[in-house]
C-alpha cells in the first residue's frame, strides 16, 4: 500500500526529468526526499532505486564509481549521493557518453551548490530542486499559490489563523508531524540534530572536533530573523571567527541554516547588504530555544522572530513550485527603512512582504513598503503586510494588510 503524501514540487521534478539528463533533489535529512523519489520511480518515471545509505552499495560506489554505474541499466534513482563525491565525475562521463533525459534522479542531504567538487562536475547537465519540510498547504492538502496571486493581484479574502503558534512550534518535518505529543516531537528533534551533526556534517567535512557545533546552532536560533554578523556569533559562541565561518558553511550545506540575501537596485541608494539569518524549520528553532506555547505567547520578541522565520520558510517552499519563479530577498536602507521579504521574478517585478506579529495594522507598518515602491518604481507590483488578525484591508494603491493564513489558502479562481 502506498501511503505517499503528495508534494507540491512533484510536477517540477517530473518536468525536469523530461528534458534533463540529471535531476538533483536535495534538502535537509528527513524532509521526504526518499519517499518522493521512490514514489516517482514507482508511479511516474519508472526507475531502479539504489541508496548509498546501504554500506555495501556505498563501498562499491566509492571503490570504483565507473564500474558501479555500468551495473545500473536504464533510469536510476541514487539516494544520498553526496556520500560518494567521486560518483559525480562518473555520472558526468556516463551522461556525456549517453545523453538522454531522465537518466539519473539523484537525492541527497547536502547542498551541491555549496560543495564545489559536486556542482562543477555536472554543470550544464543537471537541474537542481530543493525539497524542504512540509509546507502548511501540504499539511492541509491545499494547493497553495500565494506567491503567484501576489504577483498577478488575485489574492482572495482569507480568514485568520487560530492555531498559528501551534503551527510554528510543530514545524514541517514529516516524522515530527507524526508525533502529536510535543514531548515526543522534542525527543525526535533532539535525535535529529545529533544525527545531522555526528554523521552528515562529519561526512562532508572529515573533521572530528565538531563539539562546538551544537552550541553554535543553538546560538543561531537566538539570532533568527536578524542580520548575519560573524563577529557577534564568534563572541557569543567562543569559537574563533575563521573556524566559525567554516562551521557555518557546513550548517548551510546540510540545509539547517538558510540565508536571505539583501535586495539592491544598483542605483546608488545606501542599502544594507548583509544577509538575514533563518533556520530551515520553526519546529527545530523552537526545540533549540526550549520554547513551548505559553512562553512563545508571552514573549513578543520571540514570537515576532519565529513568525518571520515561519513566513520565510513558507515563501521559500512555495517559490519551488511557483509559476512566478521568484527569488527571495530582504530590503533595508542605512536610514532604517526595511521590508522583511522582497520577491523578485525573472522580469524584475517585485512583491514586498512585511510580517507583523499582531492583529492590528496601521499605516506606519507600510513605511518600508512605500520606500521600496518608490525605489522600484513601476517594477513594484504589490506590498503586503501579513498579520495575525482576520481582516483584509487596503492601505492605498498596491498596499494591503492580509492575514498570515492567506499563505496556505488557495487563491485559484472558483469554477
Amino acid at each position: 500500500m502506498d501511503d505517499y503524501r503528495p508534494r507540491s514540487i512533484t510536477d517540477a521534478v517530473l518536468a525536469a526529468l523530461t528534458d534533463t539528463p540529471v535531476v538533483m533533489l536535495h534538502g535537509a535529512r528527513q524532509t521526504g526526499k526518499t519517499t518522493l523519489a521512490q514514489h516517482i520511480a514507482r508511479v511516474a518515471h519508472p526507475a531502479r532505486y539504489v541508496t548509498l545509505d546501504d554500506a555495501v552499495v556505498l563501498a562499491a560506489a566509492r571503490t570504483d564509481p565507473t564500474a558501479f554505474l555500468k551495473g545500473l541499466e536504464g533510469p536510476v534513482v541514487l539516494d544520498e549521493v553526496q556520500r560518494a563525491p567521486d560518483l559525480f565525475l562518473a555520472i558526468q562521463a556516463e551522461v556525456d557518453r549517453h545523453r538522454r533525459p531522465g537518466r539519473f534522479l539523484l537525492s541527497g542531504s547536502a547542498n551541491v551548490l555549496l560543495v564545489p567538487q559536486l556542482s562543477e562536475s555536472l554543470a550544464g547537465r543537471i537541474e537542481i530542486l530543493t525539497l524542504r519540510p512540509f509546507s502548511q498547504g501540504e499539511i492541509e492538502a491545499v494547493g497553495e499559490n500565494f506567491i503567484d496571486a501576489a504577483f498577478d493581484d488575485s489574492l482572495r479574502p482569507a480568514g485568520g489563523c487560530d492555531d498559528l503558534i501551534a503551527r510554528i512550534l510543530r514545524g514541517g518535518y514529516p516524522p515530527a508531524l507524526e508525533r502529536p505529543d510535543p514531548e515526543r516531537r522534542r525527543a525526535w528533534l533532539g535525535s535529529y540534530v545529533t544525527t545531522i551533526l555526528e554523521r552528515d556534517i562529519r561526512d562532508l567535512s572529515h573533521i572530528d572536533a565538531l563539539s562546538s557545533l551544537p552550541r553554535l546552532l543553538a546560538l543561531i536560533a537566538t539570532r533568527t530573523a536578524g542580520l548575519l554578523n560573524f563577529m557577534d556569533l564568534a563572541r557569543g559562541s567562543g569559537i574563533p571567527q575563521t573556524t566559525l565561518k567554516r562551521y557555518f558553511a557546513l550548517l548551510e550545506a546540510t540545509f539547517l541554516v538558510q540565508l536571505v540575501q539583501a535586495w539592491t537596485n544598483n542605483l546608488g541608494k545606501r542599502l544594507i547588504k548583509a544577509p538575514k539569518l533563518y533556520l530551515n524549520d520553526t519546529g527545530l528553532a523552537a526545540y533549540l530555544l526550549g520554547l513551548n506555547e505559553k512562553r512563545l505567547e508571552r514573549d513578543p520578541g520571540l514570537k515576532g522572530a519565529l513568525l518571520e522565520n515561519f513566513v520565510a520558510m513558507e515563501l521559500e517552499k512555495q517559490a519551488g513550485w511557483s509559476q512566478a519563479c521568484p527569488k527571495l530577498f530582504h530590503f533595508r536602507t542605512a536610514a532604517g527603512q526595511e521590508v522583511d521579504f522582497v520577491l523578485e521574478n525573472p522580469a524584475g517585478d517585485l512583491v514586498g512582504i512585511e510580517v507583523k506579529a499582531s492583529a492590528t495594522v496601521s499605516s506606519r507598518d507600510f513605511n518600508g513598503l512605500r520606500a521600496l515602491a518608490e525605489l522600484a518604481g513601476p517594477r513594484f507590483r504589490n506590498g503586503i503586510v501579513l498579520h495575525t488578525g482576520s481582516a483584509r484591508v487596503s492601505f492605498g494603491p498596491r498596499l494591503r494588510a492580509v492575514p498570515v493564513g492567506a499563505l496556505w489558502q488557495s487563491h485559484a479562481d472558483e469554477a
